[in-house]
C-alpha cells in the first residue's frame, strides 16, 4: 500500500509520497500535434505532462501554458471539483507514485468547503482509473491507478501535521500538539483560517476569505494593462514579480512599487480579518503562516499579527507544507503497510527495518480522541 498526499490548489497541485514531490500549475489545454520537439529545456517529471483520461487528452501544467491554444484554469470552487480535479488529482498521483497496487490519498477542501464537498470529492477520485502518459521520447505509459481510501480533512491542518508528524506518523512535537494552535492558509484564491486545541478542530475560529495572491496579481495585470494595452492572465505573471520588472513586447514595465504597495493592502486585510475572527481566542499559544501566498505575503502580514508567529523558514518551499502534512498523518492513519512492487523494481525487497508496534501512550491516546472529529467527518 503506498500512501499519497495531494493539494489541488487554485494556483498549483503537488503531489508528495515521502520520496517524490511534484508540482505543476493548475492549468488544463487541448493538446496539439507538435511537430519539432527539442531535448532541451525543463527536465522535470512535469515539465511535459501530457495525459490521456477517459479517452480525453490533455497538456497540464506549463505545458498547456507553452503549447495549447486553448487555457483554462478557475477560480471557482464548483468548477474546480466538477472539472478539474479528477484531471489534475490523478495526474499528479500517476507522476508521484511508484506503485502498481492500491495507493491510499489524503488531500484536502478550504475550511468553507469541506462540508459540501467532501463526500463528492472522495466519490471522484476513489476507484480504479486509467491513464496514459505521453512522453517525448519513450513510449506511451499505460498506468492503472487503483486509488482505495480517500481521507478529506481540514487544508490548513496539512501544515501543523507536517511540522508535528515525522515521515513515519509518529508525533515528533508533543509540545505543538498539546498547544492551542492558528493557522493561515494563504493560497491562490483564498486564505484559510483554522484553530486546532490539542488537535481538535475549532469551528468558531475557523473560515475561509476570498483573499487570495491572485487578487494582488489580478490588480498589477491590470495596471500593466492600462499601460500596454495586453491583458495578462493573473497565473502568467506572478513568475515575473520576484525580480519586480516585466517585459512586454521588448518594453520593460518595472512593477516593484506597485508589487510593495498590493502585498501591504492584501496583508492588512488577511491580519484585520484574523485579528476581528480570532478576538476572542486571546489563549491561542502559536500561529503557523503557510500556503504558496505566504511566500510573497510574509514579510508584510507577520509585523501585522497579533501573537506568536512562528517564521517560515527560506529553506523550505511553503507550497508543500499542506501536502507533506497528509502525507504523514496518512502514515499516522493506516500505518506502514506491505509494500506492493515499484515500477523500477521486478520484485519487492523485505523491509528489515519494520517499526516496532506503537505502544498506547498517554499522547497517542490523547491524539486519537482529537482526531475523532475527522472521522465524523470522512463517515
Amino acid at each position: 500500500m503506498e500512501i499519497i498526499g495531494i493539494d489541488v490548489g487554485f494556483g498549483f497541485t503537488k503531489a508528495y509520497n515521502g520520496q517524490n514531490s511534484v508540482i505543476f500549475k493548475s492549468l488544463i489545454g487541448d493538446a496539439a500535434d507538435i511537430q519539432f520537439m527539442s531535448s532541451m529545456g525543463d527536465t522535470a517529471a512535469t515539465a511535459n505532462l501530457h495525459i490521456t483520461l477517459d479517452n480525453k487528452t490533455y497538456f497540464l501544467g506549463s505545458y498547456a501554458e507553452r503549447q495549447s491554444t486553448l487555457t483554462e484554469y478557475t477560480l471557482d470552487q464548483e468548477k474546480m471539483v466538477e472539472e478539474f480535479i479528477k484531471i489534475l488529482a490523478l495526474a499528479a498521483a500517476g507522476t508521484c507514485s511508484q506503485v502498481y497496487g492500491p495507493i491510499n490519498v489524503v488531500t484536502g477542501l478550504p475550511v468553507a468547503y469541506l462540508k459540501r464537498d467532501t463526500k463528492r470529492l472522495k466519490q471522484i477520485i476513489q476507484g480504479d482509473h486509467e491513464i496514459i502518459y505521453h512522453h517525448q521520447d519513450a513510449p506511451d505509459e499505460h498506468r492503472r491507478l487503483s486509488i482505495d481510501k480517500v481521507l478529506v480533512i481540514p487544508q490548513p491542518i496539512g501544515s501543523i501535521f507536517n511540522r508535528i508528524f515525522d515521515d513515519n506518523g509518529k508525533i515528533c512535537d508533543k509540545n505543538l500538539a498539546a498547544s492551542k494552535l492558528g493557522v493561515v492558509d494563504i493560497g491562490f484564491k483564498t486564505t484559510d483560517f483554522s484553530i486546532f486545541d490539542h488537535l481538535q478542530y475549532i469551528e468558531r475560529g475557523s473560515s475561509t476569505m476570498e483573499t487570495g495572491v491572485s487578487k494582488c496579481f489580478s490588480i498589477i495585470a491590470d495596471k500593466l494593462r492600462q499601460e500596454s494595452g495586453i491583458n495578462i492572465e493573473p497565473y502568467k505573471i506572478f513568475k515575473f514579480l520576484e525580480s519586480g520588472v516585466i517585459r512586454i513586447r521588448g518594453k520593460e514595465y518595472n512593477v516593484n512599487n506597485l508589487k510593495k504597495r498590493v502585498y501591504t493592502h492584501a496583508a492588512s486585510t488577511i491580519a484585520s480579518d484574523l485579528n476581528r475572527l480570532w478576538k476572542d481566542d486571546w489563549d491561542i499559544d502559536t500561529i503557523i503562516v503557510s500556503g504558496g501566498g505566504s511566500i510573497p505575503l510574509a514579510e508584510f502580514l507577520i509585523p501585522s499579527v497579533e501573537g506568536n508567529v512562528i517564521p517560515i523558514p527560506k529553506s523550505i518551499d511553503a507550497r508543500f507544507n499542506n501536502v507533506q502534512g497528509y502525507y504523514k498523518f496518512g502514515h499516522y492513519k493506516w500505518g506502514k503497510d506491505k509494500m506492493v512492487p515499484s515500477r523500477q523494481a521486478s520484485a519487492p525487497e523485505e523491509d528489515a527495518s519494520a517499526p516496532e508496534e506503537a505502544s498506547a501512550s498517554e499522547e497517542t491516546n490523547k491524539a486519537k480522541k482529537g482526531f475523532a472529529w475527522l472521522k465524523r467527518q470522512n463517515a
